[in-house]
Formats: C-alpha cells, structure tokens, sequence
C-alpha cells in the first residue's frame, strides 16, 4: 500500500454501491439499515457511454469536495519479471501531461489548500484529491487529463525508477519486521504466484521496466471503462456528473485483457518456516488461513470471527496471551492485511501476529492459539459475544465513513462501485452482518481455522543474535 501526500490536515470517509447501464443515472437515498440510530448514504451512480462509472455522494457539512479515481488495477496485475510495476506506474501518474507539466497538479491542488495522494492495493490503484467544493471541475479536468494523455518518457521513467527502489529501502529493507508482514506471509500463505509475490518489486525486475512496457500497461489499464470516479462532499450531483461527463466522456473506451487467474488450491497440509530478519531485536510469530472469497456472506462471517478472536484487548486471542500469559504486549492481524475488508476481489487471508521474548519458545503459543481456536469452534458464540463484535464493527465501519473529509466514504463507494457494480452496498452492509448466525459463524470457523489451512511463519531476530554475541 503506497501513499503521496501533500500538504494539510482534513479528514473524512464513508461506503456505497450500485448498479446501471451505460447512459443512465440512478439516484439511491440507499435502504434503511437495521438497528437504532441507523441512517443511510445518499447516492446517484451513472455509467458513461465509453464505460466510466460515476457515484457522488453529497455531504454538505463542510464546503469540502472530495475526487477520487479508481482504476481496476493492482499490484496482483502485474506480470512476471515486471515485479513493483504496479506501484512504479502509481509514480508515473504524477510526472504531468503535456497540458498539466510535471508539478503542475501538486500546485494546483496545494496551492488551493487540498491535499492529494496516489495509493496502489492488491486489486484497485486510487487516485484522489480534497479541495474546497469550488476547485471541483479544475480537478475533474486535471484527471481526465492524466487518464488521457500522460507523458511517458524515458526521463520519467528513470527518475520514478529510482524513487521507488529508494522507497523500498527505506521502508522495507531498513525497518525491522517489515519486510515479514508485508512480503512473506502473503508469500508463504499463497500458492498462487499472482497473490504472494513480492509487490514491492524485485531489483533486476523494476531496472528491467521499459517505456514500451509503461506505455502499454497505461493504455490497457488506464481506461475509462476500467475506471471509477467518485465524488463526495459539498456538491449537487447532477451538476457534478455533468462536469464528470464534460470533461471524460470524450475520452474512448479500450479493449481490457482477462484478469490473470487469481484463484488458490484448497490448502490441505499446514506449512512452517522461519524468517532471518537482521534488523529485529525480538521473535516475531505469525500465522495465516485462507479466508473465504470476499463476495461471499462467508466472508462477513470470517470477519465477526476475527473481531472475536483478534481485535482489540476483549478480544480472545489477546485476553489468552497478553493479559494471561504475558506473551507480548498485543496481537495484531485481521481479515486482509494487504488492504481493507471491502477493497480485494481475489483470495485474501486471515492473519495475526506478535512480538515476543527471545527466550520463549513460539511452539508454547502456538498451543495456546491452538486452544483458544478449538475452544472457540466448539461451541456456539453466546448472544453477548456476538453483539459486541457487532457493535464493533458498527463502530469501525461508521468511523471509517465519518473521517477524512469524504476519502474513507469515498474508497467504500469505489469498492462496491468497481467490483460490485452496487455502491448501495453501503447502506445494506449492517443488516448483511446481521443476518450472519452463530451457527455459520461455526461452520466458517470448523471451515477456515483448520491446521491444515494455516501457515506459521517464525521471525528470528538477527538484532538479538549479535547482540548476545
């Protein structure tokens, strides 16, 4: 996941979907969610004639305008021997148009107090700015500039080149632990090679990247049909998708190839390595299940039971080995570590982790994990249990929807928009979880948190061993 900020201190967020044919407009106010206090989002979703989809979402709280595009592309797109493209071509779309030069979008949004940043996820890259509702049109065409005509060049290329590889050095190899959560248990867990390789790209591969190659990833991938713009915030949406459609509707749609096969072999027989990391100075214990696809009602499940068992300090797994047994000072982990719960259509993991003493031997809190999982898959959860996860969610989902001036409403939007053809979604999204029984909630459990589904990946301090010597 890779981010580029500029400048100021706003916030906001929020989550939608929705469904129509080229040429049309629908305007959802979106279903009334179960429970006391619910509220839904509104929202109007049109589809271009060459294929864009467009959602705005009006908030008229702050006269804040938040744009975001989101292209069907991501770091699992990428090819072989093109490892760390995905996010290197994130960097080429800020190096301008011949209309917009390079620097010139920075100032045009900073210089009218926004903020922008570029972000590139297993499956989606984003593209978003937040700027008064005024500048919306000067944005709208900004974007549709970069969609159409970027300037790939060779200069370009090689700067942005060595920008990311000195991205990657600082963020990856020089941070104890990082290269562990952001590369080997994904690599370990997935047998697919689209899934778990190394998104940060190898050295040889982005050395190897070619203008010819970055020229045609941008003309199959950056494409209006392969593409989302919503917008959220102080705006009125007909005027809004009007603008949208002035300045993209000119721009045509372009054949898409197949998404490469993204699909996993059901894993049969848990898998354990070890990891040197140089820089760490204590164990780290990680392990990972498969989890179920992302567009299913299992997945939801899979997400109450991982609010259960791994969040927060109620939760089981940090009641069992912080507060008990004085393991380590928390477990971290959840349901799609690359990225959030809604933003992955291909396979996604269920994973957690923790920091422990060099003296401890980690097979003791596999045992302990172990029980905590047997006990759990046992029984039933009791009404109690599951209304707090519940209210968990209700809590994370609305914080994520209220913060960030419009961006994190605006990334739930894109995901059920792009992959979902529904950002209504939004508005459906609690009375889906509370359709989910405890009953399925223990079939999903029996299902996924099997031994034969997990891997467990062991750290080994190499910090910690020079030190004793």
């Amino acid at each position: 996941m890779v981010r580029r900020w500029l400048p100021l201190a706003w916030t906001a967020a929020m989550l939608i979907n929705g469904c129509t044919g080229p040429g049309q407009t629908q305007d959802y106010q979106g279903e009334a969610t179960a429970g006391p206090g619910s509220y839904s989002v509104p929202v109007v979703y049109h589809t271009l004639d060459n294929g864009l989809k467009v959602v705005v979402s009006r908030d008229d709280t702050a006269p804040v305008a938040t744009v975001g595009v989101y292209y069907n592309v991501g770091l699992r797109t990428e090819p072989r021997g093109l490892t760390g493209f995905a996010h290197l071509f994130e960097h080429m779309m800020f190096q301008g148009t011949e209309q917009l030069g390079k620097g010139k979008l920075d100032k045009l949004i900073q210089g009218n107090g926004g903020i922008m940043q570029g972000q590139t996820k297993p499956d989606m890259t984003l593209y978003y700015e937040v700027v008064p509702a005024n500048m919306l049109e000067p944005v709208l065409w900004a974007e549709a500039d970069r969609m159409s005509q970027l300037d790939i060049t060779q200069e370009n290329l090689d700067n942005q080149r060595e920008v990311v590889k000195n991205e990657y050095r600082l963020k990856i190899e020089n941070q104890p632990y990082s290269r562990f959560l952001s590369v080997e248990i994904s690599d370990h867990a997935f047998e697919n090679w689209q899934n778990g390789h190394n998104f940060w790209g190898d050295m040889d591969d982005l050395d190897a990247a070619t203008v010819e190659a970055a020229r045609e990833f941008y003309e199959t991938y950056y494409a209006p049909n392969n593409a989302a713009v919503v917008i959220v915030g102080d705006v009125d949406p007909e005027a809004a998708i009007a603008a949208v459609e002035k300045y993209f509707g000119h721009i045509p749609a372009r054949q898409r190839p197949a998404m490469p096969d993204l699909s996993e072999p059901r894993q049969l027989a848990e898998k354990r390595d070890t990891f040197l990391d140089p820089l760490a100075p204590q164990p780290m214990l990680a392990f990972a299940y498969h989890a179920p696809p992302p567009d299913s009602s299992d997945y939801l499940a899979m997400q109450i039971i991982s609010l259960i068992l791994l969040q927060g300090s109620d939760s089981q797994l940090y009641q069992r080995l912080v507060t008990e047994r004085g393991y380590s000072s928390f477990v971290g982990g959840g349901v799609n570590l690359q990225g959030s719960l809604f933003d992955a259509v291909g396979p996604v993991l269920f994973a957690g982790y923790l920091i422990h003493d060099v003296d401890l031997d980690p097979t003791v809190i596999v045992d302990d994990i172990d029980d905590v999982f047997a006990t759990f898959k046992s029984t039933l959860v009791d009404a109690d249990t599951l209304a707090r996860a519940l209210l968990k969610f209700r809590s994370g989902f609305y914080e994520t929807q209220g913060g960030s001036f419009g961006i994190g409403r605006a990334n739930l939007l894109a995901d059920f928009a792009l992959f979902n053809d529904d950002p209504t979604r939004i508005n459906r999204i609690e009375t889906e979880m509370l359709q989910i029984t405890p009953e399925q909630i223990q079939r999903v459990a029996r299902e996924y948190l099997r031994p034969t589904n997990r891997t467990l990946l062991f750290l080994e301090p190499g910090a910690a061993a020079r030190a004793k010597q």
